[in-house]
């Protein structure tokens, strides 16, 4: 007697499920399309992520959005790491997203910070600081090479053959060890250049990071 309330019961929760996941879509798209950087791609993600919201039990989700974007976020950065997309890392798109959505709720804030973490650390372990600072400057704030090789007191070729080989350095599995205190600073001068447009202190860094390697 008790089977059609239970079928109307679990009706009603698969309603709500799919309610619930096409509101905040549009949001675990951007966070997927931030991390990896390629439209199909993301709406690949996003497909994942509804397949796994409906298998999860979700009587013991307490926060769906929170749920669904950490979600989004943890396959979007696992996707990055496979082996299948090592040779389509995207860095360069995650560069200026520390100041984009302003005022933006918590958990799109954790979900920034998480893909620059990822991309500075990137930059950091693959690169070494000539190929690390042109590829800044170039890709994520678009400089002229005339103005790469000013800030940097380089030849206008040397940097693109610098940019050039940072890409294909990006797409390798090299790795260096880094130190915390070279990730934060990095993360902080990308921080500011990006949110206050004030790019002094990123291309201070970057060229300190150059003149010690040449010492």
């Amino acid at each position: 007697m008790k089977e059609p309330s239970d079928v109307s019961t679990q009706t009603a929760t698969l309603d709500q499920a799919v309610s619930d996941f096409v509101r905040l879509r549009p949001r675990l798209f951007r966070i997927a399309y931030r991390i990896v950087g390629d439209v199909h791609e993301a709406e690949d993600l996003v497909q994942d992520v509804w397949l796994r919201w409906q298998r999860t039990d979700r009587a013991a989700v307490a926060d769906p959005a929170a749920f669904l974007a950490t979600a989004t976020c943890r396959l979007a950065i696992n996707v990055v790491q496979s082996a299948r997309h090592r040779h389509e890392t995207y860095v360069a798109p995650w560069l200026s997203e520390e100041s984009a959505e302003g005022g933006a709720d918590p958990h799109a804030v954790i979900e920034r910070q998480e893909a620059v973490d990822h991309a500075v650390r990137l930059l950091l372990e693959r690169l070494s600081p000539a190929e690390r600072a042109t590829y800044v400057l170039r890709e994520g704030f678009e400089y002229p090479y005339r103005e790469i090789a000013d800030t940097l007191h380089i030849g206008a070729p040397n940097a693109r053959q610098l940019v050039k080989r940072a890409r294909d350095r990006l797409s390798s599995d090299r790795r260096h060890p880094v130190a915390p205190a070279a990730h934060d600073r990095l993360r902080r001068a990308l921080a500011s250049a990006s949110s206050a447009g004030e790019l002094t202190g990123l291309e201070q860094l970057l060229t300190a990071d150059l003149a010690a390697q040449a010492s």
